[in-house]
């Protein structure tokens, strides 16, 4: 949706235009409370890395407080255990695994004027303060802290614009913009300028994970700025206007103000554009009603999914899954449609919204499927963003982050996500255009791998680090183009990519049933330790031989072939959720969540614990979806078993929850687990519901009994997303032992093609 300019802009407009976050256009009845069961603190323990903030769904603008960069852990830029803060900053990241960003940070602070940030074990004499989470309030939209130096910090926001307001005690009243300071990355330009006495417009350009990132922004003051001091670093330079690698200045005030009041709007293009981005969407300077506005919006998203339960624990995991789920992707254009390309390019007037950080190797597995259901109205936006990508830099992206590749992860995983939202009859955007940048992804020869696959049919192991893993997560995306190639009629691509899809038995050593990395004499690796992870230059990314042994979801009935049929796959698929053996000194600590050498707190795992039915035993996947939820997702700071990634990990609790998951990630086909509610009601285009109904259910009753669609019998253990985009009602009938003639009959098995 596109906002307009309007200086008399009011909060309401402000907010009505908001609802285009909703997961679907209904009737405004009395919207309930959703954000009440929101904790942000979820996850920001332990390795979770989840942002903790204010911001609205899928904001530019992710304003919140920053600490001391000290490694993994503060790839958000916040950790639980922290009790230092430098700041508050406008973007951030949330749940990855490598840290960026922090943009624009702002520290209020009294006393003397001073611009060092000091370190974690000295603080004394730098504009940094110690504070206390019982001082701190976190909800949806909003974030306070009173922190230690007697400051009280608000924070809310808009898409593109943050709004501070500071609550200072009776004395000089100082407020430090920080250009030098990032989240891990490095500032190489920066810029301030003090426009009047209430406005300051600048930048920074930075260089880390993203290999460029560059932020405009446009401040405005309600309180006239006495100077803005500027500082080289920590050495004092002229008033006015100053550019260098670590610019930071420092707003005084004439008078010491209780309370002063800021506007941040930031622009990827130029600070004319972050001024607009102000104007457009937030005019006025009322604090409580853009709080208002947010919680808002918030509740208006959380509204999508309506589940009932007495479980109130249960309930707030959900609705703080949900809402991590709507964090990224992030917008990336002003509201003229402008932004910055990968190319350093500015692109005016575009017609789509467009989107930056995708953490694709991670969300195409479940969030991307789960937004083609609550969020339909969104992929074309984020497929036309991918396409944009690819003409900007000559092939889909891999990671991007707000303006640069980052190149992380092996696969093509932008793949499958396209393929899945044309398979599934989503439109918005050119399925001619995304087959051609498919295909030339698919073959671009500067791809790591890439030339392997297509002269040998495998990566050879002793030619590049996770060979094995590049190529199988290749075959994944091979697979969605071969569907997609077959239903718009394009018989050859659909041979080749299905001949390409099915490489993953390249793999497979049928001497010892394990997916089995090969050289480039075309023999295995030997010696071969299937529970070895050799972090970064191993033959498996993140993982292990067990872990990619199963890691085939574009095509497990060719997998169990493999095996030789369903009772030796489920022996060693029972097999892999109680093998104990050394991963040795370097593996992956993305690890985590182990149930044997399944892994739950890594994503290529997600989907294994599901395939059971496709071997004729969903019971089985009933047992062991119920224990990762009760014990991988719960209510603590350490309640994520590993890296939120962008919403992966709160995804796979989502679907699970419902009572269904999409294995292939590029066929519609929802495996049924064990739904966790009594009932669950999903919103749908067109004013339709789906209700999942579980009767008989509780922590003991986790087996399906019976089913039925619509009030008829239903005899398949899965459903197809047709089937849930009609709407009606799903109802599961379950009990405390498993009914394994269920799903038995190979009639009612889940499908890889339809």
């Amino acid at each position: 949706m596109k906002l307009f300019s309007s200086k008399v802009m009011s909060g309401i407009f402000v907010c009505l235009t908001f609802f285009s976050f909703s997961c679907s256009v209904k009737e405004k009845a009395e919207v309930k409370d959703y954000v009440s069961y929101v904790d942000p603190y979820i996850g920001s323990g332990a390795h979770g890395h989840v942002f903790v903030g204010a911001n609205v769904p899928f904001g530019a603008v992710q304003v919140g407080p920053q600490n001391i960069h000290k490694g993994w852990d503060w790839c958000s830029g916040y950790h639980y255990s922290d009790s230092v803060i430098i700041g508050f900053s406008h973007t951030h990241l949330s749940g990855t695994g490598c840290a960026d960003l922090g943009d624009i940070l702002l520290m209020p602070y009294t006393g003397t004027v001073r611009t060092a940030r000091g370190e974690q074990d000295n603080i004394e004499g730098s504009c940094s303060s110690y504070y206390k989470h019982e001082n701190e309030i976190v909800t949806p939209g909003f974030y306070s802290l009173l922190m230690d130096n007697g400051v009280k910090a608000e924070l809310t926001a808009t898409e593109r614009v943050a709004m501070h307001r500071y609550t200072f005690p009776k004395e000089e009243a100082h407020i430090l913009i920080n250009l030098k300071e990032g989240n891990g990355d490095n500032a190489y330009d920066t810029y301030l300028k003090q426009l009047d006495e209430f406005t300051i417009e600048g930048y920074r350009f930075s260089k880390g994970w993203s290999p460029q990132h560059k932020v405009f922004f446009t401040l405005k003051c309600d309180q006239p700025m006495k100077v803005l001091q500027l500082f080289n670093d920590d050495e004092p330079a002229a008033e006015g206007t100053l550019t260098g690698p670590a610019v930071k200045g420092v707003i005084s005030f004439e008078k010491n103000p209780e309370s002063v009041l800021l506007k941040v709007a930031i622009s990827s293009v130029s600070c004319a554009n972050a001024k607009a981005n102000m104007e457009s969407e937030l005019a006025h300077w009322d604090f409580d009603q853009v709080k208002l506005n947010a919680k808002t919006v918030w509740n208006e998203a959380l509204s999508c999914i309506d589940v009932d339960t007495k479980d109130e624990r249960a309930k707030k995991i959900f609705y703080t899954s949900l809402y991590h789920t709507f964090i990224a992707p992030t917008l990336y254009s002003d509201v003229n449609g402008d932004f910055r390309g990968h190319n350093d390019s500015v692109y005016t007037n575009v017609s789509w919204k467009n989107y930056s950080t995708f953490s694709l190797w991670d969300t195409y597995r479940t969030l991307n499927p789960l937004f083609t259901v609550i969020k339909p109205d969104m992929v074309g936006d984020m497929i036309n963003s991918y396409l944009g990508i690819y003409d900007q830099q000559g092939k889909l992206p891999i990671w991007p982050l707000v303006g640069g590749e980052t190149e992380c992860m092996p696969g093509y995983s932008a793949i499958p996500v396209i393929a899945d939202a044309y398979l599934k009859g989503l439109s918005g955007f050119d399925a001619e255009r995304a087959m051609n940048a498919m295909l030339v992804s698919s073959t671009y020869p500067k791809q790591k791998g890439v030339p392997y696959v297509m002269e040998l049919g495998y990566i050879p192991c002793d030619k590049l680090h996770e060979a094995t893993s590049v190529a199988m997560e290749y075959a994944v995306g091979d697979w969605g183009i071969a569907q997609m190639a077959k239903k718009m009629s394009k018989d050859s691509v659909y041979n080749e990519y299905l001949k390409r899809g099915k490489y993953y038995t390249q793999y497979f050593d049928k001497d010892i049933n394990y997916i089995r990395p090969k050289n480039s004499a075309g023999k295995w690796t030997a010696p071969y330790d299937p529970f070895l992870s050799v972090h970064g230059t191993g033959d498996f990314c993140e993982g292990t031989g067990w872990q990619y042994t199963f890691f085939v979801p574009q095509h497990p009935e060719g997998l169990i072939e493999l095996f030789g049929g369903d009772k030796p796959f489920i022996s060693k698929l029972d097999s892999l959720f109680v093998a104990e053996g050394d991963m040795g000194e370097g593996y992956s600590a993305d690890i985590t969540g182990l149930i044997g050498q399944y892994a739950h707190g890594n994503e290529p795992s997600h989907h294994v614990a599901y395939l059971y039915p496709y071997a004729g035993e969903q019971w089985k996947t009933a047992k062991m979806v119920r224990y990762i939820q009760n014990e991988f997702y719960t209510d603590a700071p350490d309640g994520i078993i590993g890296n939120e990634d962008c919403g992966q990990m709160s995804a796979w609790h989502i679907m699970s929850a419902l009572g269904f998951y999409q294995v292939n990630p590029s066929n519609g086909v929802f495996v049924f687990g064990s739904p966790l509610f009594d009932k669950a009601s999903v919103t749908l285009p067109g004013g339709k519901r789906f209700e999942v109904v579980t009767e008989n259910n509780s922590k003991e009753n986790i087996y399906i009994q019976s089913v039925t669609l619509n009030g008829k019998p239903y005899e398949k253990s899965y459903i197809l997303y047709q089937d849930i985009m009609n709407g009606g009602t799903l109802k599961f009938v379950m009990g405390n032992q498993p009914n394994k003639e269920f799903g038995k009959d190979v009639a009612n098995r889940p499908v890889t093609a339809i």
